[in-house]
């Protein structure tokens, strides 16, 4: 272990330079604290996103009769066009095909409507943090964010904010993860073990 503490920040230290051109190249996505009622709240450290009245909006493909629409927007920026805007991506889905939570719609939004949308997920039940983003305006979890009933109220899902944008919903944790290591967050002996 001690070998691996010595050699460390020399090899971060000569990686710096191409680090740091990395990270400068990504987007950064932050959001005001306030739930969003403006278009243009969610911003790109370098630009903002495109309006939801310039971007197109995608429909689900079978709409019945008695079908319960609900619009979602959703901050989109890929890293393969990085000389494009961030823009919100508007999609509508009928509730009643979809599960009640936000995770639900987003997958649904993924394997039925537009493949190439990028988020993270793992467990579904709330334990992990991977689907962390800002629904509404609040940080939260989307498998614990029910989806609002009210088909009036458009949904909103932006990157968690103050992160770097790594593709769509994607934010970059390399930091988050850095400083979750250096509280060292598990069980520690107190006495030295005997091997």
């Amino acid at each position: 272990m001690a070998v691996l503490r010595t050699t460390t920040p020399r090899l971060l230290s000569s990686l710096r330079p191409t680090l740091r051109s990395s990270i400068a190249a990504r987007s950064y996505a932050t959001v005001e604290a306030e739930p969003i009622r403006k278009l243009g709240e969610a911003m790109s450290a370098t630009q903002p996103p495109v309006s939801e009245k310039h971007t197109s909006t995608t429909h689900e493909p079978n709409k019945s009769e008695n079908a319960k629409v609900k619009t979602f927007h959703v901050y989109r920026w890929s890293p393969e066009r990085p000389t494009e805007k961030p823009k919100m991506q508007s999609y509508t889905l009928d509730l009643n095909k979809t599960g009640p939570m936000v995770l639900d719609a987003l997958i649904r939004i993924k394997n039925e409507v537009d493949p190439t949308l990028t988020f993270r997920r793992s467990c579904r039940e709330g334990i992990c943090g991977s689907c962390a983003m800002n629904i509404d305006g609040v940080n939260t979890l989307a498998c614990l964010c029910r989806i609002p009933t009210d088909t009036k109220h458009e949904t909103r899902i932006y990157p968690l904010p103050h992160t770097y944008v790594v593709k769509d919903l994607v934010p970059d944790l390399t930091q988050f993860y850095k400083q979750y290591k250096s509280i060292k967050p598990y069980l520690q002996r107190e006495t030295k073990s005997e091997d």
